[in-house]
């Protein structure tokens, strides 16, 4: 009965892991993709997404979810052993803006159904770490800004969001977002733009 039941287990979290890969790709192909379209798209019926994710605002919040966590780990290794400040914050970005470009039109939706409030909370792991970067990076004379280090992160984190609408309205080609993105929070924390862009143009590294 055990492995009976583990079995049933096994095949739900394969079926629900399913389903939020099939819903992340509709919604960035259409972000009007109803639960239907999702459930097609799956293969199963109307009744089994329904059975994980009891509403439409449920399934994006879960996947803002597994976003934020793919944001966290990304900042995480990217910064690990790197002991200047500029290094770091080029690296962490770069790093996030590789996972965030995949969630660009996801954090679009979740600005409507999950509020930008809610985006703040989860956000909160990832905005911890950077205040101590930049709190270092302040101390240390690598960076210079008339605002705090928590401030100073609000600000680098709403630019990012900033860029990634001017991607998602056509106005920056996404291929050059990713280090437009890392120049632009470099400056903003009082690193010159020669040094801030030749620093990215050392760090950066392709897919």
């Amino acid at each position: 009965m055990a492995a009976m039941t583990t079995g049933n287990t096994s095949r739900a979290d394969a079926n629900r892991r399913r389903i939020l890969d099939v819903a992340l790709a509709e919604l960035l192909r259409d972000p009007d993709a109803s639960m239907d379209q999702i459930a097609r798209a799956a293969g199963v019926v109307r009744r089994t997404v329904y059975g994980h994710f009891p509403s439409r605002e449920a399934l994006i919040s879960t996947l803002v979810d597994d976003a934020v966590a793919a944001l966290v780990d990304a900042d995480a290794r990217a910064r690990a052993k790197v002991t200047d400040p500029a290094e770091a914050v080029a690296r962490s970005v770069l790093a996030v803006w590789d996972i965030a470009d995949r969630y660009r039109l996801l954090i679009a939706l979740a600005q409507r159904t999950v509020t930008v409030q809610g985006i703040r909370e989860r956000l909160a792991p990832l905005r911890e770490g950077k205040v101590q970067l930049l709190q270092r990076g302040l101390d240390e004379g690598v960076f210079h800004s008339p605002l705090p280090a928590p401030a100073l992160a609000y600000v680098h984190e709403q630019m990012l969001f900033a860029v990634m609408e001017a991607v998602n309205d056509g106005l920056l080609p996404a291929q050059e977002a990713g280090r437009s993105a890392t120049v632009t929070v470099l400056t903003a924390a009082g690193v010159p733009t020669a040094k801030a862009t030749a620093l990215v143009a050392e760090v950066y590294r392709p897919a």
